[in-house]
């Protein structure tokens, strides 16, 4: 058996040698077929760096050109920069030697400006015509320097404000009455000096508000001057009309002087109170001036007759003495009519009766003085009262325009015043008055006691 392995052994080892070979020789060809790859690989790299290099080198150069030209650019800059500095020095000191000459007329165009804003705020001419204040506006604002353009539209607006000094015009307008409420009306401006307005239903004179920039009814002028003539040339009833060179002054000072009736229809409605207050004080105390005047007469001539009639016991002359002075109406003569009638008894009967005579003459001498009185007291309150609703007016007309303008709220405050101050002007007299009329009624009060108690006791000498 070992004898027939032996020769397989050896043919299996020659097999596997033959096959080892053949792969050797396979291997040496493809390493050969590598290499050459490779060495193809490696030239066509070698070509492709070589063309990349050359590419690359022309690059380089091109940008080393470019360099070149920038540097020259930069050289041109530079030397550029050079020349406007030099420019720009020669342009600064040529700007110092100028700078106070435009300083100059810049402010004098600015101060001319701000005369100006302030003649046009101050012109009624400026009503409905803002563009004025527009066009000046601009030269105003700090820093900005006026051009010939804005020289040329301020000039413009110099020489329109001088003609409409001497023009006469007529339009409808918006304006502040009176009472403090915005109307509608006609306005008649006379250059710039003088301003008036028809509503259709009062005529009167406007001032120009500064501060509201608006017309502002001033107070109603006497219809027989001034006011008159105006009411005719605004109807078409007169070719005169009042122009005021003042500006205003001389219509704002004859405004101010105001008469009874202004200041009674400047009142409001409480007025008619207190003058019917005022009437009828007056009338009371008319009529007890007269009848105290009446009433006292030459008593002590009287009770001299008497004391002398009854000292000698005339009783009946002294009754019939009394009597023929009974149509004269003195309290004195109806208490000693009283006093003789009972001169039969006693003293605290005499005196008790001649009491009650003379306080049934008070209320005919105190008449009406309770009244007047009350009148005193009334006054007051209703100029208080009235001025509650002229005040409840201005706050009124506080809470519609603002405070802006202070004239607006005139017509409450004037309704307040006027009430109060009428109020007071009648209720102060009436007071005195009173006062007056009271003292004089004790004082004939006084003498009639005085001429009671003479007769008391000239009874009770007598009898």
């Amino acid at each position: 058996m070992k004898r027939n392995l032996l020769p397989i052994c050896l043919l299996l080892a020659v097999l596997s040698s033959a096959a080892a070979a053949q792969d050797i020789r396979e291997a040496v060809r493809k390493a050969r077929a590598d290499r050459e790859q490779a060495f193809a690989e490696a030239a066509e790299a070698e070509h492709r760096i070589l063309a990349d290099r050359d590419s690359l080198t022309a690059a380089v150069a091109g940008l080393e050109a470019r360099r070149d030209d920038l540097q020259a650019g930069l050289d041109a800059l530079a030397r550029r920069g050079v020349g406007l500095d030099a420019e720009l020095a020669g342009l600064e000191e040529s700007w110092s030697r100028h700078e106070l000459d435009f300083r100059e007329i810049s402010g004098n165009v600015r101060v001319a400006a701000r005369d100006l804003e302030t003649t046009l705020r101050q012109s009624f001419l400026t009503d409905g015509r803002p563009d004025r204040l527009a066009a000046v506006s601009p030269l105003l604002q700090e820093g900005y320097f006026p051009d010939i353009d804005d020289i040329s539209a301020m000039a413009g607006v110099f020489f329109d404000e001088m003609r409409g000094g001497g023009e006469v015009a007529l339009r409808e307008t918006e304006f502040t009455g009176r009472d403090g409420e915005r109307v509608t009306g006609r306005v008649l401006t006379l250059g710039k000096f003088t301003a008036a307005y028809d509503d259709g239903q009062d005529c009167g004179f406007l001032r120009w508000s500064v501060d509201g920039q608006e017309f502002v009814a001033l107070p109603a002028v006497s219809s027989r001057g001034i006011g008159g003539d105006l009411r005719r040339y605004m109807r078409g009833e007169s070719e005169t009309v009042p122009l005021d060179i003042s500006g205003g002054a001389a219509l704002r000072h004859a405004g101010r002087d105001h008469g009874l009736a202004e200041q009674i229809r400047d009142g409001g409605p409480l007025v008619w109170p207190i003058l019917a207050i005022a009437l009828a004080g007056l009338v009371i105390v008319v009529e007890r001036f007269l009848f105290l005047r009446r009433v006292h007469g030459n008593t002590s001539d009287l009770m001299s007759e008497v004391h002398d009639l009854a000292a000698r016991g005339d009783w009946r002359a002294c009754e019939t003495l009394v009597e023929t002075h009974r149509g004269k109406g003195w309290p004195v003569v109806n208490v000693l009519r009283a006093g003789l009638a009972a001169r039969g008894e006693g003293r605290e009967t005499l005196e008790s009766v001649m009491q009650e005579s003379i306080l049934h003459e008070l209320p005919r001498l105190e008449r009406a003085l309770s009244v007047l009185s009350i009148l005193g007291a009334v006054a007051p309150l209703l100029g208080l009262l009235g001025t509650v609703t002229g005040m409840i007016t201005t706050f009124r007309v506080i809470t519609l325009f603002g405070t802006g303008d202070p004239r607006l709220m005139s017509g409450g405050i004037s309704e307040a015043l006027v009430t109060t101050e009428l109020g007071l002007a009648v209720a102060i007299p009436i007071m005195l008055l009173h006062t007056l009329l009271s003292r004089r009624v004790e004082h004939i009060v006084g003498d009639i006691e005085e001429k009671a108690v003479t007769l008391t006791n000239l009874v009770m000498k007598v009898t």
